[in-house]
Order: structure tokens, then sequence, then C-alpha cells
């Protein structure tokens, strides 16, 4: 009877979670339903329905999520696949639009809509400024942004993920440009979507080198057989796809257009940055771990370009005066390391970084929005100042995500960015060198973003615009409204907490439960990469190493910028910073003007002077044709009868030459 109760307990619990998975459509789902009604209805809903709309089918998919992480959580759970329905059966190429189902779509879906959850929560209060209809727009975009991510990571195969990836890059361009009025916010938007076009062809052309080699699309097909393709086809592919992963994850030379994307709202710029749309080509890489294991120089420039950008992004972070566009680089620096652990092997510590990421970087881009809030869309950290007793729980998350993302124990950012530097000196200990300047670097620009936004005395310059903004007179700069913190207080915890999910080795056997959670997803690549061991000595002296940096960056950088913040304009070295290496401007000079005096010049020489000289010279042609031809219309009998003579002359010549032949 035991034996019996057991058997049926475990066919139940079988048939669960057999049903769960099989409701895995309805994660996207719910999103495409909220933006049917509120971009149908927007005319019709009031601001609370439609923010009750947006935010609750996310939260439902969050809920559905959270039980289908549940069950990839079992022991000897295996990938699983939902097929929906047959989308293309042509010519021997099969691709269903199926979902798969694994430990890494799962814990994607999780940050996906957990963070997108507190987001759009967030938004009801930060955009409640905005009329209905546009409201309902705004929460629109967003869920359809969100059902465009979901489809990207839950695809069986990478046209579904292309899909989606074309997805989220439409509602960028919606979304940055969502004050569409405002002439440089519709140019910020165009930027986000022409760079995103230069990626997707390279990872369009990376689809149709794997339908040559693999005679499909479907991960399992693809990966089942890649260790019998050549190192060069492979090469080839991970290279095109990286091209992909380039342009949607901000990395050089496509990486311009994402600080520009801060002219979107902030909500807006928290979800691109932390929860979607620049982790879309992370997740690619990661899926596609075993076809880059298996092409070594392919890594080796993942990881450079990674590594670069990390760099790049950080020195022109160090200058940057607008909170948001301090954010915005940190985040094309994050990627970069990102980047650097995929490139060196580190899966697991690149999706955890991507975890801990998506929760200090939407903090911190929520804290700066609460700001801007508070500060009347004032964005220039030069006149902010001595907000900590004016915004306390703004101060403190905000300080918890500098923090976090510092990579102070045991905050979260120390964890997953730990794990990617010890694999990046494991690798080559050059690039450890240069990521821990990096990281030096990301302590020191946070922290004097915090110093100069929350410490010191207050430097507003808008007296006669908002009085009350003037610290000596004015009592009105409050927090912000609880549906603005009480998502900052959920991402602070989280941002605190998360790292406890991936302890290294060196402190408790065991304690990664992450890297156990991902193992099958990556035990190919684990199984045939060459594995780099580094002591638990050496580690400890790394440890010791970049916290004692870290640290002192810190404490100068509070003590520089809370007693002397920067107040006027970068000088010397700092203008070049500060102007961001000049990159836009030379982008401007080498290819934008060049394309746009060629778009002249065939306007003016090949469009109107040739093809339509062309074309109006035929219609010219006919219409004087027609002229001439009028002229034998004389109305006058004898005229016709002569030419009737006449015709009937020539006929009656060609009929006998032809007959004499």
């Amino acid at each position: 009877m035991r034996g019996t109760y057991f058997k049926l307990r475990n066919s139940y619990l079988i048939y669960i979670m057999n049903s769960i998975i099989d409701l895995v459509y309805l994660v996207p789902l719910f999103p495409l339903i909220g933006f049917l009604i509120n971009g149908l209805g927007r005319n019709n809903l009031s601001k609370s329905l439609s923010g009750i709309i947006g935010s609750g089918v996310i939260l439902a998919s969050f809920i559905v999520s959270l039980l289908i992480f549940n069950e990839t959580r079992a022991e000897g759970f295996t990938a699983t696949t939902v097929n929906l329905f047959e989308f293309i059966n042509v010519a021997g190429l099969n691709i269903p639009f199926a979902f798969q189902i694994d430990q890494l779509s799962a814990l994607f879906l999780l940050i996906i809509t957990g963070v997108g959850f507190l987001i759009h929560v967030y938004s009801t209060s930060y955009m409640h400024e905005e009329a209905p209809q546009h409201f309902a727009r705004y929460f629109a975009y967003l869920n359809l942004f969100v059902f465009s991510m979901l489809l990207l990571v839950l695809g069986a195969n990478y046209l579904i993920m292309f899909i989606g990836w074309e997805g989220v890059g439409l509602c960028s361009y919606l979304l940055i440009g969502y004050w569409f009025k405002n002439n440089e916010y519709g140019n910020a938007a165009r930027k986000a979507f022409v760079m995103n076009r230069i990626g997707d062809l390279g990872f369009l052309l990376g689809l149709f080198f794997i339908i040559q080699q693999f005679g499909s699309l479907t991960y399992i097909d693809v990966f089942s057989q890649a260790q019998g393709a050549g190192t060069s086809i492979l090469t080839v592919i991970t290279l095109l796809l990286f091209v992909g992963a380039m342009g949607k994850s901000a990395q050089i030379p496509l990486y311009t257009w994402l600080p520009d994307a801060m002219a979107g709202p902030t909500p807006v710029s928290a979800l691109i940055h932390a929860a979607t749309m620049v982790t879309a080509g992370i997740y690619m890489i990661a899926r596609s771990n075993i076809l880059y294991t298996l092409a070594p120089v392919s890594q080796t420039v993942v990881a450079v370009i990674g590594l670069a950008t990390a760099i790049l992004a950080a020195t022109i972070a160090l200058k940057q005066n607008d909170i948001k566009k301090v954010l915005a680089y940190s985040t094309v620096s994050q990627l970069g390391y990102m980047f650097l652990g995929l490139g060196v092997g580190a899966y697991t510590g690149a999706v955890f970084h991507v975890m801990t990421h998506a929760f200090f970087k939407a903090l911190l881009f929520l804290g700066a929005g609460s700001v801007i809030h508070a500060m009347h869309h004032e964005q220039d950290i030069r006149k902010m100042g001595g907000l900590a007793k004016k915004l306390p729980v703004t101060h403190w998350t905000f300080l918890a995500g500098c923090i976090a993302i510092a990579g102070i124990p045991p905050f979260s950012g120390f964890f997953s960015k730990d794990e990617i530097l010890v694999h990046a000196f494991a690798a080559n200990p050059v690039y450890y060198i240069i990521g821990l300047a990096g990281a030096l670097m990301t302590a020191f620009y946070m922290f004097r973003l915090y110093a100069m936004t929350f410490r010191g005395t207050f430097r507003g310059t808008h007296e006669q615009e908002h009085p009350r903004l003037n610290d000596a007179v004015g009592q009105d700069l409050h927090e912000s409204p609880w549906q603005m913190t009480m998502p900052l207080v959920v991402l602070a915890v989280l941002a605190i907490v998360a790292g406890f999910v991936g302890i290294p080795e060196l402190f408790a056997a065991d304690a990664h439960k992450l890297e156990h959670y991902l193992a099958p997803v990556f035990a190919a690549s684990t199984d045939i990469a060459e594995a780099h061991h580094v002591s638990h000595e050496t580690e400890y002296t790394l440890l010791a190493v970049s916290i004692t940096l870290i640290v002192v960056s810190i404490l100068y950088a509070l003590n520089r910028f809370s007693k002397k913040p920067e107040t006027g304009e970068a000088e010397g070295f700092g203008k070049i910073l500060a102007n961001k290496w000049y990159v836009d401007e030379l982008y401007n000079n080498i290819i934008t003007k060049p394309l746009n005096g060629f778009g002249i010049f065939a306007n003016r020489f090949i469009e109107k002077s040739g093809i339509d000289g062309l074309v109006n010279g035929v219609g010219k042609t006919v219409q004087w044709g027609g002229r001439q031809l009028r002229l034998l219309q004389s109305g006058q009998v004898g005229n016709y009868v002569l030419w009737m003579v006449l015709g009937i002359l020539i006929f009656f010549v060609l009929a006998i030459t032809i007959l004499n032949k």
C-alpha cells in the first residue's frame, strides 16, 4: 500500500509538472493581451485602469514563471520543448513555433517578469502627468516590449529568438521616442533602430549559415551536430551571431545608441538597461555556448571586445554630469564584463552578472528617476547635492545599488563580478589587470555620482523657475510616492542578498547554487573546454587586492566630491572624456556625413537627372509623338484617300516581294 501511494503521488506530481510546463505559452500571452487592451482602448481607458492592466499582466506572467522555475529546480529535470504549431515547413526545412523550457530560459523569465513588474508599478506614478491616452500608449509599448523579450528567451529555435530580437528593437524605437514631438528624442530613437539593424544583419547572416550547415534552426538539432562541424564554419557563424549581440548589447563599435536611449522616460531606461533588451546578446551567446566553445577564435574576439568596451565606457562615465548618462555608460561597461565572462568560458558567471546587474541597475535607474522626479526633471548632478535628508528612501536604496555595482562584499555585485575576474585571470592575467582597472573606475564614478547627488549642500540654480528647490527657502523637495519607493526597496534587498546564490567554493563547498542549477545548460561546454583553475591562495590574494583598491577608490571619490563637487565644465583630458572620446563626432564625419553627401548626390543626379529624367523623357517622347501624329488627322477626305491608296500600294509591293522569294 505504501509503495502504491508513493507511485500515485509521484505520477500526480509529474502530471502537475507537465501541466505547468504546457502552460508556458501564458507567460508571453499575458503581456500581449495587455498590449492589445491598452493599445486598442487607449482613448477609452482611465490612467488607473491602464496602469492596473499593464502591471497586472506582467504580475500574472511572473507568477506562471515562478511556477515554471520551481519545476526546473527539480532533480533530474531535462529541457522540455512545447510545440505550439507548425510554423515553417518547406523544402525539407522544418521550423516549429515552439518554446524550450530549461534552467536558462526559466531564470531569464524570472528576471524579465520580476524586474519588469516592479518597473511597471513604478511607472504608474512616474508617468502620472501624461494624458490618459498617452498613459495607455506607454503601457501598451511596455507590455509589447516584455512580450518580445519573453518570446526571445522562450524560443526553441533561432527563428523564434530572432522574432523576439526584432520585436525588442521595434519597441526600443517606440519607447525611446515616446515623446516623439521632441526632435532630439526622435533622432535618438532612429539612431537606436538603425544601429540595431546593422547588428541584426550579422545575426540574420549567421542564421543562413546555420541552416546551410545544419539544415535546422532548432537548438537541439544544431547543438547535437556542432561537434561534427568544422572549426572554420563555426567561427564564421559565431562571429556573425556576435555582430548581432554587439548591436543589441551595445559593444564596440555599435554601442553609441545606448547612452542616447536616455531620451526615453526613466522607467524605460531601467527596462532596457536592466531586464530586457541589452541582455539579449548575453542570452544568445549563453544559449549558443557549445558553438562558441568549439570556436576559440570567436571566444577570444568576444572577450577582447567585451573588455575594451568595459574600459572605454568606464572612462567616459568618469566625466559625465547627466545622472542618467553616468548610469548608461555604466551599463555599457557592465555588459562588457559579461562578454568578458562569456569569452573566457565563464558562462555561469556571465549569467550570474546578468541577474545581479538587473537588480542593482534597475534600482539605480529607478533611484535616478526618483531624484529627477523630485528635482522637477533636472538631470545635471552639478545642480543637485544634499538630497540625502530630503529623499531618505531614495538615498539609502541608491547607496545600496552603488555598493553592489562597486563589488563590495557581501553585496551581489561582488560575487558575480569576482567570478568573472577570477576566470579572466585563469585565462589570461592581462584580462584580469585590465578588468580590475575597470572595476576601480566603476567604484570611482558611481560614488562620484552618489556624492554629488546626495552629499554636501544643495547647489540648485532654479530658484526663479522653481523657488521651492532653493534649499534656503524651500521645504517642498520631498520623497517620491510609495509606487516609486516600494520597487526601490524590493530591488535594494535583491541587490544586497542575490549574490548568495553564487557563493564561490573559496568560502564554502557546493554553495554555488546557481552553478549547480545551470549545469545542465552548460554541460557540453564544460566537458569540452579546457579547465582553468586558480588556487585558493591565489584567489584570496586577488580578492584582497581588488577589495582594497575598490575601497580606496570609493573613499577617495566620497572625500573629494562631497567636499568639492565639480560645478564647471571639464578641461584638458577630462574634456575628451566628457565628450565621449568624440566617437559620435568621428562616426558623424566618417559615416553619417559621407552617406548624407552620397544621398544628396544620388537624389540630385541619379534620382532626378537619371531615373526621373529617363521616365520623364519617355513620357515627353510619347507626348511629342502624339502631337506629331495628330497632324495627320487633318479632316480632309482627299488626304485620307491618298494615304489609304499609298498604304495599299506598300502592302501590294511587300506581298509581291515575299511571294517572289
